[in-house]
C-alpha cells in the first residue's frame, strides 16, 4: 500500500522547459510532460530525450516529480519500442509513465518493471473492478475518467485503497466520451487519438436539416454561428476539500498546450487554495484572468446540465504585459513586454503565494535611458516603476475592462 500524502499533490502541465520551471516555481508539486513517443499531444509540446533528463534533474533539485505520458494508443511497432524507451525512463529519473494502452502497460511491466505506471484518463476506468485489474497489473495510480462523479471517486477509493487516484481539475474538456473523438480525423485526417488533434469541436457551425422539415435547432442569431461541439472548461477550485474527502491524492492541472503565463496564473491559485492562502472570490477572480471557455464543474456533481449555447469563444479579464528580467528590490525593476500598456496604467503583479497586488505605471524607460509613453514594441527590454520586490520569472498583467 503506498504511504498516504500528507496534503493532496498539485500536478501541473508542461509544454515546454520554460513552462515547467514556471510550474515548479509557482508551486506544484509535480509536473508532466510528453516525450519524443506516444504522447497526446503536438509534436511541439513534446520534450526531447535530452530536455528529460534536465527536466528530471531541474524537478528532482526542488523535491519535485516529473511524469511523462506515453497515453496515446499505441500499434504493434510502437510496442516492440517500448522496453527501450521506458529503460530510457527509468534510467533518466522520470517518476512515473502516464500510460493509457493495456497493451503498452503489460509491456513497460514486464520489461522495466521498476518503472511507476499511472493509468491515464484515457483509458477511461470507471469501476473499482477495472481500476482492480489495473493495479494487478503493477499500476500505481489511477487518473480517474473525467465523466466520473465525486461519489464514483469516494467508492472507488474504498474498494481499492491501495490505489493513488488522480483527478483533473481544471481546464479544457472533449465533448467525446474521454477523449475518444474522431470527428478531427474524418475533417482533417489529424487523429486526436494519436496526439494531432485541430480541434474541430471548437470551429464554429451553422445547423441545418434538409430531410426532417419543421425540426431545428433552436440558435439564437449570430452571425459567426455557433460552436455547437464546444464543451466548456472545468474549474473545481470552489470545491477542492470535496475531492480530497473523496480520495483523490492528485489535483492534475489540463495544459500542455498553455502559455507559461497561463501555467504561472492557474498552478498559483491552486497552491494558494490547498494551503489556504486566499479567499474563494480571490481565487475566482485569478482563473478567470486567463483565457478560457465559460467554466464549469464537469461531471463531479452528476451530468452536466444542458448550458445554453455560445460562440465557443475564449474570454479572459487580463492580458499578460511583461516578464520580469532580474530581480529588483522595489523601485524599477527590468522587464521585457508581452503586451502593449502604457503610463498611467495599473498592473497587476503575478509572483508565487501572493495575489491581489497592483501598481500604477509612471516610468517607462527603454534599454537606452529614454523615457517612453508607452511600451508597444513586442519582446522590447524596459525599465518599469514598481514598489514591490520581484524576482526574474515573475510577471505583470493589465486588467483588459480597465484598460
Amino acid at each position: 500500500m503506498t504511504t498516504a500524502l500528507s496534503k493532496p499533490e498539485l500536478l501541473a502541465p508542461a509544454g515546454s522547459m520554460e513552462a515547467l520551471c514556471t510550474a515548479a516555481r509557482f508551486g506544484a508539486d509535480a509536473v508532466y510532460i510528453g516525450g519524443p513517443a506516444l504522447q497526446l499531444r503536438a509534436a511541439s509540446a513534446g520534450f526531447t530525450r535530452e530536455d528529460i533528463c534536465k527536466a528530471a534533474d531541474i524537478l528532482h533539485r526542488q523535491n519535485k516529480k516529473l511524469y511523462v505520458t506515453v497515453n496515446s494508443f499505441a500499434h504493434d511497432g510502437e510496442i516492440d519500442q517500448l522496453a527501450e524507451y521506458g529503460r530510457f525512463l527509468l534510467q533518466a529519473g522520470v517518476d512515473a509513465a502516464i500510460v493509457s494502452d493495456l497493451g503498452a502497460i503489460a509491456e513497460l511491466r514486464a520489461q522495466v518493471p521498476e518503472l511507476e505506471i499511472h493509468v491515464s484518463t484515457q483509458a477511461n476506468c470507471l469501476n473499482a473492478r477495472a481500476a482492480g485489474v489495473y493495479a494487478s497489473m503493477g499500476a500505481r495510480r489511477i487518473v480517474a475518467a473525467r465523466e466520473m462523479s465525486i461519489a464514483d471517486i469516494a467508492q472507488m477509493h474504498e474498494k481499492c485503497p491501495e490505489l493513488e487516484i488522480e483527478a483533473f481539475v481544471h481546464g479544457a474538456m472533449c465533448m467525446a466520451y474521454s477523449g475518444r473523438c474522431l470527428l478531427s480525423s474524418f475533417l482533417v485526417n489529424r487523429s486526436g487519438n494519436r496526439g494531432e488533434c485541430a480541434q474541430p469541436c471548437r470551429w464554429t457551425y451553422h445547423l441545418t436539416e434538409q430531410k426532417r422539415p419543421g425540426e431545428f435547432f433552436a440558435l439564437e442569431q449570430q452571425e459567426q454561428g455557433f460552436a455547437l461541439l464546444s464543451s466548456r472548461d472545468l474549474c473545481c477550485i470552489s470545491f477542492l476539500d470535496k475531492l480530497e474527502q473523496a480520495g483523490v491524492r492528485s489535483f492534475k492541472i489540463e495544459g500542455r498546450m498553455k502559455s507559461p503565463y497561463y501555467v504561472a496564473t492557474i498552478v498559483n491559485a491552486y497552491r494558494l487554495a490547498l494551503d489556504g492562502g486566499a479567499q474563494l472570490s480571490a481565487l475566482e477572480r485569478e482563473v478567470d484572468s486567463v483565457s478560457h471557455r465559460p467554466y464549469c464543474p464537469g461531471f463531479y456533481f452528476g451530468e452536466m446540465p444542458p448550458y445554453p449555447p455560445d460562440s465557443g469563444a475564449y474570454i479572459r479579464d487580463c492580458a499578460f504585459a511583461a516578464v520580469v528580467l532580474e530581480d529588483a528590490a522595489g523601485g524599477m525593476v527590468r522587464i521585457q513586454q508581452r503586451n502593449r500598456f502604457r503610463r498611467g496604467d495599473v498592473l497587476e503583479v503575478l509572483r508565487p503565494g501572493q495575489i491581489g497586488e497592483s501598481f500604477t505605471v509612471t516610468e517607462i524607460r527603454t534599454a537606452l535611458g529614454l523615457f517612453a509613453e508607452q511600451a508597444n514594441h513586442a519582446a522590447e527590454e524596459l525599465t518599469i516603476n514598481c514598489p514591490y520586490p520581484l524576482q526574474a520569472g515573475d510577471m505583470l498583467r493589465i486588467r483588459l475592462s480597465e484598460e
